[in-house]
């Protein structure tokens, strides 16, 4: 990613648009991220600074970030010292990937104070920063070992900034000059630039090349690219053609030729936050959800195996009416059977009196030997009824795993993970110790509108499944559900009224949309009266039976076709 010294110039000037603001409030969503609400007359925006590797900027968000219930200690930190602080502005030391925001702030005794919170952005050392009046640090995100490291970060340290490269500022004039001489060497023309010029990513030293070797010319291709550094520059995002975001740059990339799509944006924050904040939000709900996907995937596997190994013993009750069979020859033959043969031939009168071979004990009578083939034959009917039994538990277990990693892959908030962790915790897969409540709340559901006006509600997890069908939904609602499809339980809320067919359909989209079919086409959607759905006892969540059903194949629609 391009996130590299020059980028962070062009975000720095946008920072500086806030200077005068006052700091109302500060979270720290993840342990690499510290969100500053900055508001002053006619301006109030939130300002991200993320240290997470990979993904390492400072930028004003639109973005919503759920915070923790419990504030980290360094989150605390920074409340103390610089809530109500005024912001002074944003510096940037030549184009080092570091940028230092200067408040003015009170102290415990009441004494303005000038602070820094610097945002350190290089390589693997990324780190947050707050340096106090006399240069000395207060505390930082990250600490560095006394013993290890040959820069000292940790709190009463004095704050010295990292060691530059000593590259060349591309705006200088001698930096062309250099770069020619370092081109005639021979070595490779992109590898001269990253190592002479500072800030320049190698998506930039790339452009620079390809532009020269367009243009004719090294000094007509740096000029254009340091003349967008130093003005306004051109926010772009560059995509693949299924709209994934590739790279982004503060001047235009024609490299890439048609491979790639451009997208203008009107601000350098604006276009960070279209790159990172779909990614990021998934990124952030499968980490939150990493131990219960393993818990849930360990608990399948372990169900699978089990199921396996039931159904092949069931397999071999099958034959258990050959034993009876056994037994009953063995009774009617007994005066023609010797103590000790290993095998008795008989005529079976229940196979038009084919002669059949029966094993026996040579140790045992043929009494016992009778006996012995009954007690087999009443083994095998209790197994066979406790194993189909079993096998059915473990059919529908292995039902609704696939429901729960369903509902964790379609998850869009922290929210609802914890949603399913609890229902984890309440079907006694998750051991922690119970959590008194004062009331259960409402849940909120997916919420879409019908042409006739009727509330259409979508369930996000099996909890809310339940409670929207056997608590929130009457019994003359339209209930949906895709067919034979781990996914969520969808309420046309019309309580008896007329539905139109155009209805049906976009409630049966909804739950195809949200389903494990939802990248399927001609999905087979079930729905019926709400009265008609029951929900067995000792059902796991969302898992319920209907009657009277009608089915309607549907292609599931689009995300922005949803509220059509």
């Amino acid at each position: 990613m391009s996130f590299d010294g020059g980028f962070l110039h062009k975000i720095t000037d946008e920072l500086n648009a806030a200077s005068g603001a006052h700091v109302e409030k500060i979270y720290q969503p993840s342990k690499d991220e510290l969100v500053l609400l900055l508001r002053k007359k006619g301006f109030a925006k939130k300002l991200l600074i993320c240290v997470r590797q990979g993904c390492a900027r400072i930028q004003f968000t639109e973005s919503k970030y759920e915070n923790p219930a419990t504030p980290p200690m360094f989150c605390m930190l920074i409340r103390k010292h610089l809530t109500a602080a005024r912001f002074l502005g944003a510096e940037q030391p030549g184009l080092e990937r570091l940028t230092e925001l200067a408040f003015s702030a009170s102290n415990e005794m009441g004494d303005i104070v000038r602070l820094r919170l610097t945002a350190e952005f290089i390589g693997n050392k990324t780190n947050i920063i707050l340096v106090g009046a006399d240069g000395r640090i207060i505390d930082s995100l990250r600490h560095t070992d006394p013993e290890t490291s040959d820069r000292l970060i940790l709190p009463g340290a004095e704050y010295v900034r990292p060691a530059g490269q000593r590259k060349l500022c591309p705006t200088d004039s001698n930096a062309l000059n250099q770069c020619k001489a370092a081109l005639q060497s021979g070595r490779e023309p992109v590898k001269v630039l990253l190592d002479t010029l500072d800030g320049f990513s190698p998506l930039i030293c790339r452009e620079a090349v390809y532009r020269a070797e367009k243009t004719g010319g090294l000094s007509a291709a740096l000029k254009g690219i340091t003349d967008d550094l130093k003005g306004k520059g051109v926010p772009l995002l560059l995509a693949k053609h299924d709209g994934t975001p590739f790279d982004f740059s503060y001047t235009d990339i024609s490299q890439y030729g048609n491979e790639l799509e451009k997208r203008v944006f009107n601000s350098y924050s604006e276009l960070l936050d279209s790159f990172y904040s779909a990614r990021e939000t998934a990124e952030r709900i499968h980490r939150s959800a990493a131990d219960i996907i393993k818990l849930v995937n360990n608990l399948k596997s372990r169900t699978e195996k089990k199921l396996f190994l039931r159904l092949s013993e069931l397999k071999k009750c099958e034959n258990r009416e050959q034993l009876r069979i056994y037994g009953e020859l063995i009774k009617a033959n007994l005066y023609r059977i010797e103590s000790g043969a290993a095998f008795a031939e008989a005529e079976n009168y229940y196979d038009n009196m084919k002669t059949i071979r029966i094993p026996l004990d040579p140790s045992l009578s043929p009494q016992k030997n009778a006996a012995k083939y009954f007690k087999d034959y009443k083994k095998t009917y209790t197994a066979q009824q406790t194993l189909t039994k079993l096998t059915e538990q473990d059919k529908q277990e292995l039902v609704y795993f696939d429901s729960v990693l369903d509902s964790i892959a379609r998850s869009e908030t922290l929210a609802e993970i914890a949603e399913i962790r609890e229902e984890l915790s309440l079907a006694g897969y998750i051991k922690r110790p119970a959590v008194k409540r004062k009331g259960v709340p409402v849940p909120k559901f997916r919420e879409y509108f019908s042409e006739e006006g009727y509330k259409i509600l979508v369930g996000k997890n099996n909890s809310q499944n339940d409670y929207l069908t056997t608590v929130l939904a009457a019994k003359n609602d339209l209930w949906f559900h895709a067919k034979n499809i781990p996914g969520s339980h969808v309420i046309v809320m019309c309580r008896g009224g007329g539905v139109s067919e155009n209805t049906i359909k976009k409630a049966a989209g909804l739950a195809a949309a949200n389903s494990k079919a939802a990248a399927s086409s001609q999905v087979p959607v079930d729905y019926t009266l709400v009265k008609y759905v029951k929900k067995p006892n000792g059902a796991k969540p969302g898992m319920v039976i209907y009657t009277t059903n009608k089915t309607v194949y549907v292609t599931p629609p689009a995300a922005d076709e949803r509220n059509a």
